[in-house]
């Protein structure tokens, strides 16, 4: 007898679900960490990036720098959500379970860390040349943000302002998220 495609498929997908639902929990617990664990890394990677070309402007590469924002964007917001949607305890995480009680912080910090990262992104864009001293802060400019400043959430304000301010209000939202929801 010969099968449809839709029949294929559904019997694909069939399979697919039955594997699924047989998977033990820890393994999936696992496979969460690890992907949270790996789009950490990729973050700070990508944050490293950004920061020696602000240590060394003349190491400005617009298209790098927009690929290492363009990397944090992809992985905050609402990736992170799913990322510590369900229980977060494993031993294999540094995740403290407070983050399922303080959802909305959280998922608030996920936001504005991707909102910085997007505004970073606008400015390689509109600085495809060597790294201009509009995209740097001036000294004694006051930094804002951070675990007790206030957050920059509207995005004319994010694109008035130095690249340099907008990567030290990412980085302050790191450090807020990692003080609060991890356990070193």
């Amino acid at each position: 007898m010969r099968r449809t495609l839709f029949e294929n498929m559904f019997g694909l997908l069939s399979a697919v679900g039955a594997v699924l639902m047989t998977a033990a929990p820890s393994a999936v617990a696992e496979d969460v960490v690890a992907l949270r664990q790996t789009d950490m890394k990729a973050m700070a990677t990508a944050a490293k990036t950004i920061f020696g070309m602000f240590k060394d402007p003349a190491n400005y590469k617009a298209a790098e720098f927009q690929k290492a924002a363009d990397t944090i964007r992809d992985r905050s917001g609402g990736v992170l959500f799913r990322h510590f949607a369900s229980e977060v305890a494993n031993p294999q995480s540094k995740a403290m379970p407070n983050i399922l009680e303080e959802r909305e912080r959280f998922d608030r910090l996920a936001n504005d860390l991707r909102d910085y990262a997007v505004a970073l992104d606008a400015a390689a864009q509109n600085n495809p040349g060597p790294m201009p001293s509009g995209m740097r802060m001036k000294p004694g400019e006051a930094m804002g943000g951070g675990p007790l400043g206030t957050h920059v959430r509207s995005e004319q304000a994010l694109s008035a302002m130095p690249a340099e301010h907008v990567f030290h209000l990412m980085l302050q939202t790191c450090t807020t998220c990692h003080v609060r929801f991890r356990t070193d």
